[in-house]
């Protein structure tokens, strides 16, 4: 991933599109310093979970932006999670996150919501860069409460 990265890094720079390539730089950045951190090299799931927590940054930010009325930073950050996006795997549906739940309460033998960490636990790596954690998290908070 890291050379898809690198060439479409390139790219963007020979297009003169500099959003893509302040957006791919960022990126590149944020997994230079995991690594640097970590004192290891990441593998493509390890710099998934990075685009991920990148793109959920800008989701978050721009709640901030339009609240400030300022569209113009707003249509940047759209443009911005548009082009990391490409980075993730598909997302998973309401649907699929929903039917993953079901089986990891199953999984688990959980019973309550004191069971939620147990449930989260099998989640995780199923859900990991392919859904937003706080939406599984209010699923399985929603399917223990019916309990």
């Amino acid at each position: 991933m890291k050379d898809q990265l690198l060439q479409d890094l390139k790219e963007a720079m020979k297009e003169k599109d500099t959003i893509k390539k302040d957006a791919i730089t960022m990126l590149r950045a944020a997994i230079l310093q995991v690594e640097k951190d970590t004192q290891k090299t990441l593998n493509d799931d390890e710099i998934c979970a990075i685009v991920a927590k990148e793109v959920k940054k800008r989701k978050e930010s721009i709640k901030e932006y339009e609240n400030a009325n300022r569209e113009d930073i707003v249509e940047n950050l759209n443009r911005e999670i548009e082009v990391l996006s490409k980075y993730l795997p598909k997302q998973l549906t309401q649907e699929e996150i929903e039917k993953l739940v079901e089986q990891a309460i199953i999984d688990s033998n959980a019973t309550s919501m004191r069971d939620m960490g147990k449930v989260m636990s099998i989640l995780r790596p199923k859900t990991a860069g392919k859904a937003d954690g706080k939406l599984v998290s209010d699923i399985v908070k929603e399917k223990l409460a019916n309990m």
